[in-house]
């Protein structure tokens, strides 16, 4: 008898992940040649590279006995169970189990393998509801073109991927809460802000100010969702204009997530290169201490917060945010239950 399925609600299935989009699960450089486990969306993900370099991503369990693949050993094509030897490959089928000469299970699907895409120094995965083919991932030009320098900035915080996300669509707390980084210690403190439609998402942006601080930040959905926003930097920044971030956060669980910032500056040649320079060697230290006061502020809210706020003007962005993803959850969990009385 196959499994029922069990239907989240609109505000479980929210808060533990939205569906049917790719999520940047890890840095490039974090799968080498060893398999690498972690946890993404409360699922258990096994990663491993092949001989040509190419990422593969299955359920992190050994079919036979439930064990975790990513304490084993990465064969190529395969991996092997440290528990019994139990061979698995990237189309999450049990290719091989060595201690039996004849074994009728093998060849047989058992492990969900999760389509892979690496770009922009990063990991993506699609992680999507049955029979919902994934879509294509569309990245913001600043970590998607030749144009572009960039450096990928990752974390680990512990608090809900939404108190992450909203706080990326709230530019005014860059006048408060970062008000001594060398970046956005000008501007006003007071100011009016508005939202107007793009073609893949919104734009929340300061009316009385621009080009002075964290004045404007972007939502985008283009296949996978993402954050973007700019930062004026001074001609001793060195060169490249101004400072752009690219923003992308995955859920671990309902308590903790990923975030993925790309710093962004346009610049070719050896101006690229001295701006990588400039970045290591002074820069990022600076921009890893902002990060660090957005997480200490999010890690110290507890996680129903959202259930005892006081909301004002300045919080239009992030509601606006808050309700293009509830309205989402409810399509996904109206497509689930659709699908499942159909069957029944």
């Amino acid at each position: 008898m196959a499994k029922e399925q069990i239907i989240p609600s609109a505000e479980q299935r929210l808060n533990s992940g939205l569906r049917n989009l790719w999520y940047p699960v890890a840095a490039s450089w974090a799968v080498a040649k060893a398999p690498v486990g972690l946890i993404r969306l409360g699922e258990r993900v096994l990663l491993w590279r092949d001989a040509e370099g190419r990422v593969h991503a299955v359920d992190d369990r050994c079919p036979h006995r439930g064990a975790r693949l990513s304490m084993g050993w990465n064969l190529g094509e395969r991996v092997a169970c440290w528990y019994h030897g139990v061979e698995v490959n990237g189309a999450g089928q049990m290719a091989r189990v060595p201690a039996l000469a004849k074994c009728g299970i093998e060849g047989r699907k058992f492990n969900h393998s999760y389509p892979v895409i690496e770009k922009a120094g990063a990991i993506f995965l699609w992680f999507g509801d049955r029979d919902v083919e994934p879509t294509p991932l569309v990245l913001p030009e600043e970590i998607d073109s030749e144009q572009w320098g960039q450096v990928l900035c990752t974390a680990h915080w512990n608090c809900n991927y939404r108190y992450a996300a909203e706080n990326v669509m709230d530019p005014m707390h860059g006048a408060y809460l970062h008000a001594v980084s060398h970046s956005m210690a000008e501007g006003d403190k007071t100011a009016t802000m508005q939202a107007r439609a793009t073609d893949h998402g919104f734009i929340f942006e300061k009316t009385n100010q621009t080009g002075v601080n964290f004045d404007w930040t972007e939502f985008g959905d283009t296949g996978t969702h993402w954050q973007r926003l700019s930062i004026p930097y001074r001609k001793s920044a060195g060169p490249g204009g101004s400072f752009s971030i690219v923003g992308m956060v995955v859920p671990v669980d309902e308590t903790s997530c990923r975030v993925f910032f790309w710093r962004c500056r346009k610049v070719q040649g050896w101006q690229r290169d001295a701006w990588h320079f400039l970045y290591r060697a002074r820069l990022e230290r600076l921009h890893w201490d902002v990060l660090e006061q957005d997480r200490l502020i999010l890690e110290g809210m507890k996680d129903d917060a959202r259930d005892h706020e006081a909301l004002y003007a300045h919080d239009a962005g992030l509601v606006r945010l808050r309700r293009l993803m509830q309205a989402e959850a409810k399509r996904q969990v109206e497509a689930l239950t659709a699908k499942a009385e159909a069957l029944a």
